[in-house]
This record gives structure tokens, sequence and C-alpha cells, in this order.
């Protein structure tokens, strides 16, 4: 038995959709959730492997391998990550930031951007991005990802809208890797054969996913909703490997963890399943 974490966005569907469609085997049972909801469920032995946030992975990196050329990232813009705000991100010092609690890797990843890079202090607070809040709560900022953010970017309530990923590859040069696709490190001990079978799985549905995109794109658009052209452009904004790049980005993230106290330091050097 296998039992398979995969995130329920759309960023996914170049895979997920292509999967579905397969019968690969009775005994590869898929979870579907948020990225804070896989990331519980691996690091609670309720899940052997799959697609997890990349603090997951840093947080508890003695339990886990990553499986080699399997990621959710983006060089550039991802289109599915944003901080929306009423002011410029420099202008956010001591103002309320609401961070969806849906996803580690973006939590952390905007604390750096606004911390390290812009060098403000927000306050911050943890909650749902739709959900009702008294008018003296309401934030300056909001922190989405997947398909929420999607939703936030179609209605354009927000005057500033930035793009994690973007922001961070003008200031690193870097892609960057929000989910890795993580094995226990027990499991794979016991059924490694499995675990190469599956990472084979994955990586025959994102070639297939990725010849078939504009099929794919004409089922899942309707979710948000947005046209489908605005989601080929999305999906086709979103990769999925793991090359020498993006261990790269990999490695500038987990240092900027570690030195901040927010990762064991066993997270480097990378550990990858082939």
């Amino acid at each position: 038995m296998a039992r398979i974490g995969m995130v329920n966005y759309i960023n996914t569907a170049p895979i997920y959709e292509v999967w579905k469609e397969q019968v690969y085997s009775p005994e590869w049972l898929v979870t579907e959730a948020p990225p804070s909801t896989l990331n519980r469920m691996l690091a609670a032995d309720e899940l052997d492997l799959g697609f997890v946030s990349s603090y997951e992975y840093a947080a508890r990196p003695d339990r886990y391998q990553i499986l080699a050329d399997l990621s959710i990232s983006a060089t550039g813009p991802v289109g599915s990550v944003f901080l929306f705000s009423t002011v410029e991100p420099d202008k956010l010092d001591d103002k309320l930031v609401l961070m969806t609690g849906q996803s580690d890797t973006s939590v952390c990843l905007v604390r750096i951007i606004l911390e390290e890079f812009l060098g403000v202090g927000p306050r911050y607070v943890t909650g749902e991005v739709f959900g009702s809040r008294a008018s003296e709560s309401e934030p300056a900022a909001i922190l989405a990802i997947g398909d929420e953010a999607l939703r936030l970017k179609v209605e354009n309530k927000y005057p500033v809208q930035m793009d994690l990923a973007e922001f961070w590859n003008r200031k690193t040069g870097l892609p960057f890797v929000f989910a890795v696709c993580a094995v226990r490190e027990d499991y794979l001990v016991s059924e490694a054969q499995a675990v190469r079978e599956i990472r084979q799985a994955f990586l025959d549905c994102r070639a297939r996913g990725l010849e078939q995109l504009p099929e794919i794109c004409e089922r899942v658009a309707r979710r948000i909703p947005m046209d489908c052209e605005a989601c080929s452009l999305y999906l086709r904004a979103m990769e999925y490997d793991l090359g020498p790049a993006k261990q790269e980005a990999l490695k500038k993230f987990f240092t900027f963890l570690i030195r901040r106290g927010e990762a064991d330091a066993g997270a480097l050097p990378l550990k990858i399943f082939k």
C-alpha cells in the first residue's frame, strides 16, 4: 500500500488530471488536500510520499528524501502566490498582514521578502482568505495561494499585487520551488521499488499532461472560474522539474530559513532519490 499526497489546486492539473485517467494500481491511494494539510499528514506518517511544501522537507530533513526531477515551481511569475496589498509592500511596516494557513512555504517566502529584502516588520495573523472579519481587523495585505489567489486576482480589488515568485527571481536570479515530492525515509527503506514506480508514473503523467494542456485547461478552468486562455497562460508558467537551477533555488531558500532559525541545518545538502 502506498499513501500518496496530491495538492488539490489546479496547478497540479498537468500531472493529476492525467493520473486520474490511468489505472496504475489499487495499492496506490491518493489524498487530495492543500499543501499544509499534506505536510501535517506526511509528518504524522499518515502519508508515505507526495507533493508537500518545500518547507516541510526543510523542517524535518532527517525524515525524508526528495524524488528527483519533480516539483511545483516557477522561473519568474507563478501567477498563483500573491501578496495582495492596499499599499506598496515596503510601506507595510507595523501593518496587519493576513497569511493563508494553506502553505508553509509561501508564508516563509513572504516573510523573507518583507523582512529580509524590503526591511519591513508587519504584524502577521493567520486566517481564512475569504473569511468574515470585523472592520477594525481588516488587513492591509493578504497572502493568498493557489485557487484562492487566482480568484482574488480575477476580482482585482487590491491595487498592489506582488507575485512572490517573480519578486524572488528578480532578487536572486533563481526560480522558486514551492513544493517537492518527498518520501518518508522509513517507507523508502522497505518500498524502494514501489517509490521508483510511482515516481516514473508522475513523470509519465507530466509528459502527457504538458502535451494535452489545451484539453486540460478546458476541464479545470471553470473551477476558479477563469477563461481557458488565462488558464492556459497560467499553467504554461508552472514548472514541474527539479533541475540544477531548481536545486540551487531550494538551497538558497533553505539557507535563509536556517539562518532565521526556521529550518533544520540538516536540510543541506539535499537528499535526492532517483
